[in-house]
């Protein structure tokens, strides 16, 4: 019996490996897109502050499938931005096929509550 439960494990281990393996990163496509709209999204979060920067890196995260039509395919970008001591970051979802078009965003405020 013990054999058994090792072998089910290994199984169900070598089947979340294959899944996460398959997982591709987004493209750098919107990358400048990106980077403006972070702009637009934390100034908008918090009424045009003037001290806003956005950081130059941009990080591509897992593509994600469109929840209205799971045959298209969307990129997450991930940038920061901080305001003063405050720290943002910003999740930017795009459809490359249609120049970019910005289709969601996320923000977050890094603070230890």
């Amino acid at each position: 019996m013990s054999k058994l439960k090792i072998a089910v494990s290994l199984a169900i281990m070598l089947s979340a490996f294959n899944s996460y393996a398959a997982v591709t990163n987004s493209s750098m496509t919107c990358e400048k897109n990106a980077l403006q709209d972070a702009k637009k999204l934390l100034s908008f979060y918090r009424d045009n502050d003037d001290r806003i920067t956005i950081d130059e890196k941009v990080t591509p995260l897992h593509k994600m499938k469109n929840p209205q039509n799971p045959s298209q395919i969307f990129d997450v970008l991930e940038t920061w931005g901080s305001i003063y001591k405050g720290k943002y970051r910003m999740r930017l979802i795009y459809s490359p096929e249609l120049d970019c078009t910005l289709m969601g965003e996320e923000i977050l405020e890094y603070a230890d509550l």
